[in-house]
């Protein structure tokens, strides 16, 4: 080797490194008087032409050559790219059809409908789903299959044709154009049809699958204060309605004052019409919170749907416990305290383990049920021996997953779009085909005061607890 006195030996080591593959930190290189330091002076280490010197050191691996050349995106299989993305293809607008696809993908972010609908049909078609509701039903599963499997905009035209034959409502055209639809119509109709045709297609033992998933059952106390009157009344819905007047500026003063109202009614024991005051609680919780701000109303004036922009603020994170009976507060009390011990040990605190372990095990039976707050209650006996299995139960507490908003001043125009959050936990607003990455922080900002974008259904999902 040819040495260059003129440079620290730290280069020499370099050269070293070159030919031997080991690192200038590891050699140990003997000269005469000890070892040859990085920095020392070759003039006082005395090296002569054609010296030997022995180094000593351990070689790093040899980095071999990947057996796979680098993979571009573009050359991937679509359904490969749909993951690599880490979100599913947008909608083509098929003419004011962004009512539609908004629905479409929050909806479509929901993994437990998605399963249901790969079931379907059964073996044997149920004559009590007509036509109709089959032909939707199937168009979509199918389109739900396609939004998985590509990144490019998906066109939406069998659904679209589907939804039309089931509900007129929705060709309606105005100087040859299709006008633009209210959303939450579309939701409704479309979580109604495909209630009837999975419960058609389901096992006795889990007969509604859209109800366990969406439906939550309000219980309401009717009081007549003139006559003494008093009776109860239980109805299953997919939505808690969010009532906006100058008063509410949070989505929880809202949902409260849906929950009470007054109605005039016949009375028997007064022989007339009389005031009655209806309270209500929820008694019964869903997988999915699905909640509608009521922002359209009808205005006599220009004989059309308005809306008002008034500003409701809502959160990321929802707890509807006061909002409940009861009866579903009992039922929540255990799995509430599981969850804020879990949760408590996650953020480093001291929680008493040994009371919350048995309260899990003693009061098991007083937080069981076929309600569905109190989880599955259909869980296959565990073998002989072996621990049960831990079923989930929900605690009252929901964690924001979608939001669809409305952009305009009227319900017959403006535009829609969806905000949702992906199984990676980032946002992604899906405005027709046009998928865009959201910072969670804008996703609250959608709350209205203006022209802008604003909330007009959200949906949240429960979070649970192993018990």
């Amino acid at each position: 080797m040819e040495v260059d006195t003129t440079q620290p030996p730290y280069v020499f080591k370099c050269q070293l490194f070159d030919l031997t593959g080991v690192p200038p930190e590891r050699q140990k290189i003997m000269v005469k008087g000890g070892l040859l330091k990085d920095d020392s002076d070759w003039s006082k280490v005395g090296i002569k032409e054609g010296q030997k010197l022995m180094m000593m050191g351990t070689a790093d691996e040899i980095v071999k050559a990947p057996e796979k050349g680098p993979i571009f995106s573009e050359d991937m299989p679509e359904e490969e790219q749909a993951v690599a993305v880490g979100h599913s293809a947008g909608l083509v607008n098929l003419g004011n059809t962004c009512y539609m696809n908004s629905t479409l993908q929050c909806l479509h972010s929901v993994p437990e409908l998605k399963s249901a609908l790969i079931q379907y049909p059964p073996p044997v078609r149920s004559n009590a789903v007509d036509q109709s509701s089959h032909s939707l039903t199937v168009a979509t599963r199918e389109l739900f299959s396609e939004l998985d499997k590509n990144v490019r905009p998906v066109a939406p035209v069998r659904f679209l044709t589907a939804l039309r034959s089931k509900y007129p409502q929705f060709a309606q055209l105005h100087n040859g154009i299709y006008m633009q639809q209210d959303a939450e119509e579309c939701w409704t109709q479309l979580l109604f049809t495909l209630s009837l045709a999975l419960r058609s297609s389901s096992s006795s033992e889990d007969a509604d699958a859209l109800k366990k998933f969406f439906g939550i059952e309000i219980v309401s106390r009717i009081h007549c204060a003139e006559s003494g009157e008093e009776s109860t009344e239980t109805e299953s819905v997919y939505s808690l309605k969010c009532h906006i007047s100058q008063e509410v500026n949070h989505l929880h003063e809202g949902l409260k004052r849906a929950l009470k109202s007054e109605l005039e009614k016949s009375s028997p024991s007064l022989g007339r019409t009389a005031v009655y005051t209806k309270d209500s609680r929820i008694n019964d919780l869903p997988r999915y919170l699905t909640i509608q701000f009521v922002r359209f109303f009808w205005k006599r004036e220009t004989n059309q749907k308005a809306k008002i922009l008034r500003k409701v603020d809502y959160p990321l994170s929802l707890d509807v416990y006061d909002l409940c009976s009861d009866d579903l507060r009992k039922r929540l009390e255990l799995p509430r305290r599981l969850l804020r011990d879990e949760e408590g040990k996650k953020a480093g605190l001291k929680t008493n383990e040994s009371s919350s372990t048995k309260d899990s095990d003693v009061k098991m039976t007083d937080a069981e049920g076929s309600s569905n707050a109190s989880g599955d209650s259909s869980v296959s006996a565990p073998g002989e021996g072996a621990p049960p299995e831990k079923e989930k139960h929900l605690t009252g507490i929901y964690d924001l997953v979608a939001v669809l908003t409305h952009k305009g001043r009227s319900a017959d125009s403006g535009h829609y779009v969806a905000w949702v959050k992906q199984e990676n936990g980032k946002w992604i607003q899906f405005d027709d085909d046009n998928p865009i990455p959201q910072r969670e922080e804008d996703i609250t900002r959608l709350s209205g005061g203006g022209d802008w974008h604003m909330a007009y259904i959200c949906m949240y999902k429960a979070r649970d607890i192993a018990m």
